[in-house]
């Protein structure tokens, strides 16, 4: 963005590309979902990655243009949201005590999908934190919640269907 370029390698691309691959998981698994709230959620989540993208696209020394121009940047709110939406989860049932094997049915295969690759975009961008050029650490945090939220919809998504049998 604002002209710099950098290898099709670099971490900041490894990091923001990781994050677009995360937000076509995310696609395929609304596109899967029985439940139209979570499909809602998922449209959600998908139009702040797009902004977490273009932060992570932003070089360092670009970030207060790019905040001034009004660009959205990830804010401890928004990981606010996904915070509430994982303790509703939880007060529902669902939790974080057992291991799964992803597979179970396509909505949540598809939500155990995002979420590895969500995994992978949170060590890209704490690849980026360590060289220097994240100055938003909440990326990581949001990041690192939105993978336990995917988590506990995809045993949610396992339970919906495991209660109809």
């Amino acid at each position: 963005m604002y002209g710099r370029r950098v290898p099709k390698h670099h971490p900041r691309v490894e990091a923001y590309g990781a994050v677009d691959e995360l937000n076509a998981a995310l696609g395929l698994a609304r596109a899967t979902a029985a439940n139209g709230v979570v499909r809602n959620h998922l449209l959600a989540i998908q139009k702040d990655l797009v902004g977490l993208m273009g932060e992570l696209a932003v070089a360092t020394e670009d970030l207060p243009r790019y905040r001034k121009n009004g660009y959205p940047v990830v804010t401890p709110a928004m990981t606010a949201k996904l915070e509430k939406l994982i303790r509703r989860i939880e007060a529902a049932g669902v939790s974080v005590r057992h291991w799964a094997t992803p597979g179970a049915n396509a909505p949540a295969a598809a939500l155990d999908l995002a979420r590895g690759i969500c995994r992978r975009a949170e060590r890209r961008v704490c690849a980026l934190k360590e060289i220097g050029e994240l100055k938003n650490a909440e990326i990581i945090v949001y990041l690192n919640r939105l993978s336990d939220l995917l988590w506990l919809l995809a045993r949610r998504a396992e339970a919906k269907v495991n209660s109809a049998k």
